[in-house]
Order: structure tokens, then C-alpha cells, then sequence
């Protein structure tokens, strides 16, 4: 692992092992974070993205659990950690956004007794103190009147407010990494552009990395540096972001881009990708999107490896060629 690597995951595969049988949701994922970089995971609802999260975290319960790879974080290795020493880490070193806080703020706590509990799980810190760095992240994730804010409970804030708490939350002891999990998906456009901006700052101040998962590529372009596509449990491309965005090599990622609103002549039908995600208990053979792929071939029944370098990568047995140099 590099110098400037906070972390590193190598052929990360989990999978549920269900009564139907066994669902491979994360499969041989690999990638590198660099200190302050953001990294976009994006794909459909059922790629894998959110239980990449969770594994990295080691948040995976049964009937699931991580049946191969490595996940790194500052050189330590995460994965087969006990549980008391990975709560250690949680919270402290790598800290997660989750995607509806009404579900991860508790009802009938208040905010200040919910930031109170997440330092003291790490540090010891006197009750003033505790206050004093509970106000100090909520004004840096732009909450206004944070001393009034701390003492409300999570009903009595907006939807907005809510997110920003969560936020701060995973900020309090400047973890190293950040894994946000769709933590805009549910808010007005306007506050998700907020809430944005603000991300960019705080990681360009701290100098946190952060995993941001989503499904929405606007947002993805807005703030990554780099981006990773996944499908079918896998990375399929992974690119600087106005790189791949601009110069998709997989069809998988050309269909994103080319099903995206703002693409669409006014008076047109949207263009989408044909069929549904393939369930994860019974994956086609080969190239999991090969029975929706335009460039299918029979070659394509069987995996595809990356091919690429470590600053772009695809999986695919036909990628896009975009230009005349690629195609030299």
C-alpha cells in the first residue's frame, strides 16, 4: 500500500446464505483510497454498493458474512477483526453516513445526548467539553443555532437538519474514512446541494477520504474525484470521474449516462437500459450484465478480467473505444 493509501481493499466477496440459496452480493472488489479523495460508487438499486459499505465496516450480519478478501484501513487489516476491537475502530477511524436518519437517530434522544454517547464510546471527555465539540461540529456542517439544536429531539428538526446531525455525527472524531450511504437520496434538491457543498469543504478542511454510494450520477459528478460502477456485486469500471463519465469503456456505464434526463431531447422518450438487475442468487453465467448488454458475444459467457491500469479499469470482453488513440 502506498504512502498517501488511508485505505486499501483487495477481492472483497460477501455473501447471504439463505435458505434459497446463496446470494453473492459482493464479489472480488478491489480499490484504493487516497488521504482527502473521494471516491463515488454508483450503480442500480441491488449492485452490491450498500453492502460494500457495510462490509468495509465489518456491518454485515448473518446470515451474511465476508467470505474472502481484505480491507485495509491505515495499514491495519479489518477483515476477521473480533468484535470488540473493531468497535474500536468504528466511530473513531472509519465512520458511516447511513441513508435515512430517522432510522439511525434515536426518537427519543436528543442530539445531544446521542453526539454525548459517541464520544464517550471513544473518550473519556468532561460533560462541557462534550458540548463544546458537539457545538463545534454541528456549526461546521451548518447547522444554525447549534447550542439550541442540541438540546432538540430528531422529530423536531427537518429532514435536512436531520441528515447535517448524522453528519456531524461521523465527523466527530475526524475519522480517517467515511463511508456515506445514500445519505441525500431523500431530501429537496436544493438541500441535497447544500449539504454537497458542505461535504466538499469539510473534506477539502480535514482532509477525511470518503466512500460516497449512490445511485444518482449527478450527485457522483458533483463532488467524487474518482468513480467505481458496479453491477452484479462487481466493480465493472473504475476512472477518474470526468474521465469515465465522459469516456465510458463499459456498456454498462454508457447505459447510465445515456438514461439520464438531462440527456433527453425535450418531447423524447427516455432511454433505459433493457430488462432488470439479475437477482443475486442466481447470477447469468459469465458477464452478469451480458443478457442486457447491446455487444454481446458468445466470449461473453465466460468472466471478463479487469484490463486497464491502476488509474483506469474495465471488465468487460468488448469495451467502448472512444477515440483514435484508445483504439491504437
Amino acid at each position: 500500500m502506498s504512502a498517501a493509501a488511508v485505505l486499501q481493499v483487495a477481492g472483497l466477496s460477501t455473501s447471504f446464505f439463505t435458505k434459497a440459496g446463496v446470494a453473492r452480493a459482493v464479489q472480488d472488489v478491489s480499490f484504493t483510497l487516497g488521504r482527502g479523495e473521494v471516491l463515488g460508487l454508483v450503480g442500480e438499486s441491488g449492485s452490491g454498493k450498500s453492502v460494500t459499505g457495510f462490509s468495509l465496516l465489518g456491518l454485515v450480519d448473518p446470515p451474511g458474512r465476508i467470505v474472502a478478501g481484505s480491507v485495509r484501513l491505515e495499514g491495519q487489516e479489518l477483515v476477521g477483526l473480533p468484535s470488540h476491537a473493531l468497535r474500536k475502530v468504528r466511530g473513531r477511524r472509519i465512520a458511516m453516513i447511513f441513508q435515512d436518519p430517522m432510522m439511525t437517530l434515536h426518537p427519543v434522544l436528543s442530539i445531544a445526548t446521542q453526539m454525548g454517547l459517541a464520544i464517550a464510546a471513544h473518550e473519556r471527555v468532561g460533560r462541557a467539553a462534550t458540548r463544546a465539540r458537539c457545538i463545534e461540529v454541528l456549526n461546521r456542517v451548518g447547522i444554525p443555532g447549534a447550542a439550541e439544536r442540541l438540546d432538540a429531539f430528531p422529530h423536531q428538526i427537518s429532514g435536512g437538519m436531520r441528515q447535517r446531525v448524522d453528519i456531524a455525527i461521523a465527523l466527530l472524531h475526524r475519522p480517517a474514512v467515511i463511508i456515506a450511504d445514500e445519505p441525500t437520496t431523500a431530501l429537496d434538491v436544493s438541500v441535497q446541494a447544500q449539504i454537497l457543498a458542505e461535504m466538499r469543504s469539510l473534506v477539502a478542511e480535514s482532509g477525511t477520504s470518503l466512500v460516497w454510494i449512490s445511485h444518482d450520477l449527478a450527485v457522483v459528478a458533483a463532488l467524487s474525484d474518482r468513480i467505481a460502477v458496479m453491477y452484479g456485486g462487481r466493480i465493472v469500471e473504475e476512472g477518474p470521474t470526468d474521465v469515465v463519465l465522459t469516456g465510458p469503456r463499459h456498456p454498462y456505464t454508457q447505459g447510465l449516462l445515456d438514461s439520464l434526463p438531462s440527456r433527453a431531447k425535450p418531447g423524447t422518450e427516455l432511454v433505459q437500459i433493457p430488462g432488470g438487475t439479475p437477482s443475486l442468487l442466481a447470477l447469468p453465467e459469465g458477464c452478469p450484465f451480458r443478457p442486457r448488454c447491446p455487444r454481446e458475444t458468445e466470449i461473453c459467457r465466460t468472466m471478463p478480467e479487469p484490463t486497464g491500469d491502476a488509474l483506469r479499469r474495465a471488465r468487460c470482453h468488448h469495451p467502448l473505444v472512444l477515440s483514435p488513440a484508445e483504439a491504437a
